[in-house]
């Protein structure tokens, strides 16, 4: 029984030894002074630093602008209370920054105290939970809308037809009034009719996107009067789609126009196209998906919109209408496809996944 037990104790110390270099969980050990003493692979490899990169480093170099601060862990080492925060940045550069999961816990190595920090990079999982929600959202508002425009659009026919009949009965002078009621009545109409969007299922058939982009093209480079260069950058390789490609058109039209709208003259507008492989669309995992990029050089999309961009009515100019990215999004909905964005000043990029059909 005692040869088992101390068989037992070196089997649990070796594996204590060696588990932490297999783990997928990022560690890393503080010292009483809160220097690093140990990383394993996870950690190095998250970090982008060895342990010879790390070893003695303060953790006030790395958790900068974070909850957790020194006197916090200090209190972890005084009284063992382990705690963990989510969504913590950590940003070594510009080019390398991603939001954590913390856990930090009091351990105990050569007789001395000390912190055991393990983190999980969240991005992935935020970033889908965020696109789930925008989802709902958009979903809950363009449903109020169209519930609203069904009970505008009603009672203007009511209020047209009225002008048309009261017309009959008046002078040449007075039918002036009601000629401008009935056209005023016929511009809700129109407007009515935009909010609610496309109400007929796509043709599905097989299309060359690029065919489909190129009629895009033309029309802009037709109907453009404000000295934009559209360049096209086209992956060849791509296959055949399933889509209606009217409704294709004119969601990338949508974008376009709102893009040559929102960066004015001799800026630059960029078609381009690639396969795409493992997206999540709509919460699912998609392989393959043709991603059609609509890039452009402008000052970029205000911050206050940035969340809600894709909802009707929102717009970030004085004079728009806010419909055009709404119905894009209805659109590629349709398609079972996604549309979303990514904006700074300098470059603002709108991205539609269609999955493909081998």
């Amino acid at each position: 029984m005692l040869q088992q037990t101390k068989v037992i104790q070196q089997l649990k110390l070796q594996y204590q030894q060696t588990l932490a270099n297999h783990l997928v969980t990022a560690v890393l050990i503080l010292d009483q002074n809160l220097t690093i003493c140990y990383a394993n692979p996870a950690a190095e490899a998250l970090l982008i630093k060895s342990l010879c990169k790390l070893y003695g480093v303060s953790f006030e170099l790395i958790f900068t602008n974070t909850s957790i601060s020194k006197s916090r862990l200090q209190q972890l080492l005084a009284t063992g209370q382990e705690f963990t925060d989510s969504d913590i940045v950590i940003e070594f550069s510009e080019s390398h920054r991603f939001t954590a999961e913390i856990t930090a816990s009091a351990v105990e190595f050569n007789r001395a105290p000390h912190v055991l920090l393990e983190f999980k990079q969240i991005d992935q999982q935020k970033k889908i939970s965020l696109e789930v929600f925008q989802q709902k959202q958009w979903i809950s508002a363009r449903d109020l809308i169209k519930g609203l425009a069904h009970e505008i659009k009603n009672p203007l026919g009511g209020l047209r037809g009225a002008a048309q009949l009261l017309s009959k009965e008046l002078n040449a002078e007075q039918q002036e009034y009601t000629d401008m009621i009935i056209e005023q009545a016929d511009r809700l109409t129109n407007l009515v009719d935009r909010l609610l969007g496309p109400n007929q299922l796509p043709q599905i058939q097989s299309h060359n996107i690029h065919s489909v982009l190129e009629k895009v093209y033309q029309v802009i480079s037709f109907s453009e009067e404000q000295n934009i260069i559209l360049i096209r950058d086209y992956d060849p390789s791509i296959p055949v789609i399933q889509c209606d490609q009217e409704k294709i058109q004119q969601a990338v039209l949508n974008i376009v126009n709102n893009a040559i709208q929102a960066i004015g003259k001799h800026h630059k507008i960029t078609l381009r196209t690639r396969i795409a492989s493992n997206k999540t669309i709509n919460g699912k995992l998609i392989k393959l998906a043709v991603k059609i990029s609509v890039i452009d050089d402008g000052p970029g999309i205000p911050a206050k919109i940035k969340d809600t961009l894709f909802y009707p009515m929102v717009s970030g100019r004085s004079n728009g209408t806010g419909l055009g990215l709404s119905i894009a999004q209805t659109l590629i909905n349709q398609h079972h496809g996604k549309l979303y964005c990514h904006s700074k000043p300098g470059h603002t990029e709108f991205v539609i996944l269609l999955p493909l059909t081998q």
